[in-house]
């Protein structure tokens, strides 16, 4: 294959340099570089997911859409992967909670995979879409009530909004009581950042969340799955709930920090609505920017390489979206042609409902506080240095302090069904009695113990 070189002088592919690593400083600096240096490679290339983790990745848009969109010949059940059968891969490796098998539709195929999707599609079908856009509503309002009072008119909009509103969200749709809904939280977040024991938290949580369904179920996603014709067992359940709070809460965040950045930044176009800037997002900044193991059922020849029957072969979504090869007729492809949710029979179940939270949150975000800035130019802005998520690691934001109204007493969204729609937060009423921009002392707990607490008034 012809060897071409990077700008830094060091010839691509050579072995006396090793793969290009995607994770640390350099690669988080400027992902960008990374990816045309790794497409001048071909359609994949060999790179480390994690240290002594070898992985092939695929960067053009076309091979990906390929693999996608190809079942028979890429499967998903890693536990073919050769490497980790045969102790390669290391046993505190960050690879393994992202990779490793769990009995869910992620990593499922054929018919266990029909299965177990069946039952997610149907049980996110039940969500009525106003309800939901009204609890992204509450939850911005709640989470933007604890900073804009701040008289210094500043926040860092990652850590305060961008994080935790859809970790509120899915908790309400899971249908938990505020303790558990707590402990669910502090687990997720604990695997996200590596928190020794987080699984085992999330776990329990989660269990005891099932536990309570068997006799006391709801209007809720966790009641929908296991009631499901499927027939799903606790530990199916308990890994679905898992999948979707993984594929769900982190990218969203990603996408509505990035969305918030790029629409507030100097370089959007005045008068472009909101939703343009979650689609660029999505294009240019995929939230899931590497993942989507797959491994070959035999050798594969693509694109000059062999891909080697049950070694990993992971998608790059965030280097296909910006393949150069898409830039010519880009315009003309649909809006929604990005691979950011995937594609083929694993394309993301949720993608409606996900752009729809994602573009409420920025939208809630600019009603409540209009003159918001963000305080660096978005090219200077940094990125996690890590190879998942393409997330930026702060958005420090500046603004005119006010206090936001309370939202309305409601019950949890679950049990809304028999009720009207409500207003939506730019049109309704504004108390005469805001809500102080910190929570009261007395009320106790994790996050969303508080957040259900503001929305009942109390």
């Amino acid at each position: 294959m012809h060897q071409q070189s990077d700008p830094a002088g060091i010839p691509a592919g050579c072995p006396a340099h090793g793969n290009v690593p995607l994770y640390g400083p350099e690669f988080g600096s400027d992902p960008e570089r990374q990816y045309a240096h790794l497409r001048s490679l071909g359609h994949s290339a060999p790179v480390d997911i994690a240290p002594g983790v070898q992985v092939e990745l695929v960067t053009s848009y076309d091979a990906s859409l390929y693999i996608l969109q190809n079942p028979a010949l890429f499967v998903r059940d890693s536990r073919r992967w050769n490497a980790l059968s045969e102790g390669r891969v290391p046993a505190d490796s960050p690879a393994l909670p992202m990779m490793g098998y769990r009995p869910n539709a992620l990593f499922s195929d054929g018919a266990a995979h029909a299965r177990l999707r069946q039952a997610v599609t149907d049980s996110l079908a039940t969500v009525d879409e106003v309800r939901l856009v009204r609890l992204v509503q509450q939850s911005a309002d709640y989470l933007i009530s604890r900073f804009s009072s701040d008289r210094a008119g500043e926040a860092e909009l990652m850590t305060a909004y961008a994080q935790p509103l859809p970790l509120l969200v899915f908790g309400d749709l899971f249908g938990c009581p505020p303790e558990l809904g707590d402990r669910v939280i502090t687990g997720i977040t604990g695997i996200f950042q590596g928190t020794a024991g987080a699984d085992e938290v999330l776990g329990g949580a989660l269990a005891e969340l099932i536990a309570l369904k068997r006799s006391q179920p709801g209007e809720d996603l966790t009641t929908r799955l296991m009631v499901h014709s499927a027939r799903l067992t606790d530990e199916e359940v308990l890994h679905q709930l898992v999948t979707l709070l993984s594929g769900g809460t982190a990218p969203l965040a990603a996408a509505i920090g990035t969305s918030s950045a790029l629409y507030l930044s100097d370089e959007w176009p005045a008068g472009l609505p909101i939703e343009d800037a979650v689609v660029k997002t999505l294009w240019n900044y995929a939230p899931i920017a590497n993942y989507a193991a797959h491994y070959p059922t035999q050798d594969v020849e693509l694109g000059g390489r062999t891909l080697r029957a049950n070694d990993p072969v992971l998608i790059s979504f965030a280097s296909a979206n910006t393949d150069p090869k898409l830039t010519e007729h880009r315009e003309q492809l649909s809006s929604k042609a990005h691979l950011a949710f995937g594609a083929g029979p694993h394309a993301c179940p949720a993608k409606d409902p996900a752009f729809m939270i994602a573009a409420t949150a920025v939208e809630s975000l600019l009603n409540r506080l209009p003159d918001m800035e963000v305080g660096v130019p978005f090219k200077e802005l940094a990125w996690v240095p890590a190879p998942w998520s393409r997330s930026l690691t702060a958005v420090p934001v500046r603004f005119t302090p006010r206090p936001v109204p309370p939202a309305a007493p409601s019950t949890p969204l679950a049990s809304r069904a028999a009720q009207p729609a409500q207003p939506s937060a730019a049109t309704s009423q504004v108390s005469p009695h805001p809500r102080p921009a910190q929570d009261a002392p007395q009320h106790k707990g994790g996050l969303f113990s508080r957040f259900r607490a503001w929305v009942r008034g109390e």
